[in-house]
């Protein structure tokens, strides 16, 4: 039987609607969500025998628990996980609106979360199965106004590397993958920011807010490769934990990581004085 994949945030023109796009070509089985099915429907023309399109709000568990009985209902399993639903808040960290950090994060991870809990008993039944968590490049370095957006997706990742750890010996996968730019909506329907102003961030965080912020439409990225590259990934023997997506990611994260450990090597005299003096 085909392996059936169940993928988060597809709405047309982002990275979930081109990794639906190859699962389909690639002839899989696929369940295909977004909030609002009408930014789903032209994925599903033409695959109606192997497409199954569900309305999911991941903030909201009976639509998780729904989504998923129903894929369950349609296609007697879910082999490959892809949370890919999310969006990014921009604020300085003190002008950001409580309520609405607390909605990312309920997108962002949590909802990751609930679709990871709904699925596993299936997964754990069947002792197969694959859990792709969509993160992001500002996991791993961030800047002004990014803040709150950057830790959410540090904390998937950092949640996925204890879910890895707890699913290798029962025989289903689990990867991070770190997008770097891509051209889809990141910029126009996927940002959102506080409405609070306090000048003294004027040169810093205001920079990077949605008013700000305009969508080039020359990122390096191709959302409807990403597929192609998650299914050769997923499909191989030996799957990395963690991966980059596009030369601009492999270039920003070799950077951050060299950075840090510099930083590690400069203060390593001051960061071992608190160790108990050798007997």
């Amino acid at each position: 039987m085909n392996k059936v994949w169940l993928i988060t945030g597809c709405s047309e023109g982002g990275i979930g609607a081109g990794i639906a796009k190859a699962v389909l070509k690639n002839g899989y089985q696929a369940v295909i969500t977004a909030r609002n099915t009408k930014k789903i429907e032209n994925l599903v023309a033409g695959y109606e025998d192997r497409a199954l399109p569900l309305a999911l709000d991941v903030t909201k568990p009976e639509s998780v628990q729904d989504a998923v009985k129903k894929a369950i209902e349609r296609f007697g399993k879910i082999d490959v996980l892809v949370n890919n639903a999310g969006y990014c808040y921009r604020s300085s960290v003190e002008e950001a609106e409580e309520d609405s950090v607390m909605q990312m994060y309920q997108t962002n991870f949590f909802g990751a979360v609930r679709m990871i809990q709904a699925v596993l008993p299936h997964m754990r039944k069947q002792k197969s199965g694959a859990i792709i968590n969509i993160s992001s490049i500002g996991a791993v370095r961030t800047g002004a106004a990014s803040g709150y957006y950057a830790s959410t997706k540090a904390a998937l990742e950092l949640m996925s590397e204890g879910l890895y750890a707890e699913l290798k010996p029962l025989g289903i996968k689990a990867m991070i993958v770190e997008p770097g730019a891509f051209r889809t909506h990141f910029y126009d329907s996927s940002l959102k920011g506080s409405e609070n102003r306090i000048a003294d961030y004027s040169d810093t965080a205001w920079l990077r807010s949605v008013a700000q912020s305009k969508n080039p439409g020359n990122q390096p990225g191709d959302p409807d490769k990403v597929g192609k590259v998650l299914i050769e990934a997923i499909e191989s023997e030996e799957t990395p934990l963690r991966l980059l997506l596009g030369s601009d990611a492999v270039n920003v994260v070799r950077n951050a990581l060299e950075n840090r450990l510099a930083e590690v090597n400069k203060w390593e005299y001051l960061s071992i004085k608190t160790d108990y003096a050798a007997e």
